[in-house]
């Protein structure tokens, strides 16, 4: 077995195996993978169809981990991902419930064969329930979950928002903190078990503090008449002179006072009291016209490092120019392709320079098998044609 690449960050020494798929899934992957796991992907041989097809180099979520393809209807390939799957401390999967076991690869087979396994599966509407076996997507898994209802503008239909919530946020993130969560509880049981990741559950739980907020009475199922719905008139984006954006947000009395004296608005009568909400649409009007007098760069340069909440709104392409982005290193140049860094930040076991997707290739198959098996056993299945 090669040792294979050197690896660094707090998930070092962390082994994953990866069931392709689509969505929520392949982004968990990469997450561990970034923080320094070591994760194979298992892919379809006939990959087409998963996701919007597109080049490796652009496809992000990919990053840092090889794949090899193999037939899972195939028994020799199911015997193949059990030799990985024996070794490894989680696993990801995001197929409808059933279909896993169907393949001989369902939780109950893995943990007999790895009693440590922490076995993660992530789907939209979860392992059991009336929907369990429908087919959806973010849009309406955070339709039923409340979250869809409260996004939009007063009077005007919710709004969907990309798909960044249910599927990442629910899905992704959820999925990966599950597994942690389970890997560092067997190291004292010895034990694995099921993380059941529902983009229904990960929103929903995301929106605590916002029931908290509802059932107290202090938001309303109006769209467009709270706090951070737009409602406020001091919590909201206004176009400037060139056609673009800047948000303003500034929440707090001090901020907000600060920001009317740096407007030469402080006296305006419609802008006095911050919280009365009747003067919320008229207190509005007044800014959207002052906000028009400039371009949102010079808004930018005269409010952006005040503490008035400003901030332009930038598009993909400008994000990463942002000087405090650029100073993060919050994206990263890979082979030519922007790629956002890793996160969080460690300060003792930082993460490395993630490496770009890698093509499907036989090459990159043995590299990435090469971390699990000895030499002898890829050839074996090699010769099989098990894999490619």
């Amino acid at each position: 077995m090669s040792v294979g690449p050197s690896r660094c960050g707090p998930l070092a020494g962390i082994k994953v195996v990866e069931i392709a798929g689509i969505g929520p899934g392949p982004l968990a992957a990469m997450f561990l993978a970034d923080l320094g796991a070591t994760v194979i992907r298992v892919d379809r041989k006939e990959p087409s169809g998963l996701g919007a097809p597109r080049p490796a180099q652009f496809d992000l979520g990919l990053r840092n981990r090889k794949s090899f393809r193999v037939d899972l209807k195939d028994p020799s390939a199911v015997d193949m991902v059990m030799e990985l799957i024996a070794q490894a401390d989680a696993l990801i999967e995001g197929f409808r419930p059933g279909v896993m076991e169907r393949l001989g690869l369902g939780p109950d087979t893995c943990l007999g064969r790895n009693p440590r396994l922490v076995y993660g599966r992530v789907t939209g509407w979860g392992q059991d329930g009336p929907l369990s076996q429908v087919a959806g997507h973010d849009l309406n898994y955070i339709s039923i979950t409340g979250a869809l209802h409260a996004m939009g503008r007063m009077g005007q239909a919710p709004t969907p928002p990309l798909n960044v919530l249910g599927d990442y946020a629910g899905g992704s993130l959820y999925l990966a903190f599950g597994l942690l969560a389970g890997i560092l509880e067997t190291r004292g049981s010895g034990k694995g078990q099921v993380v059941d990741a529902a983009m229904v559950d990960g929103v929903a739980s995301i929106m605590t503090v916002t029931m908290g907020l509802h059932a107290a009475g202090m938001l309303s199922k109006e769209r467009g008449t709270n706090l951070l719905d737009t409602g406020a008139h001091f919590y909201e984006v206004y176009e400037c002179a060139d056609g673009k954006y800047v948000s303003v947000g500034p929440i707090e009395s001090k901020f907000y006072q600060l920001l009317l004296e740096k407007l030469e608005l402080k006296d305006h009568p419609l802008l006095q009291i911050q919280m009365d909400r009747s003067q919320w649409p008229e207190a509005k009007q007044v800014l959207a016209a002052k906000f028009k007098e400039r371009t949102r760069d010079e808004w930018a340069r005269q409010l952006g490092e005040l503490d008035v909440c400003v901030a332009p709104v930038l598009d993909f392409d400008e994000a990463p120019t942002h000087p405090h982005i650029k100073a993060r290193g919050t994206f990263l140049d890979l082979d030519g392709v922007t790629h956002p860094a890793p996160g969080p930040r460690f300060s003792r076991t930082a993460a490395a320079r993630p490496e770009p997707p890698a093509a499907l290739s036989t090459a990159n198959a043995i590299a990435a098998l090469q971390e699990w098996l000895p030499d002898e056993r890829i050839q074996a299945w090699r010769a099989r044609n098990t894999f490619i």
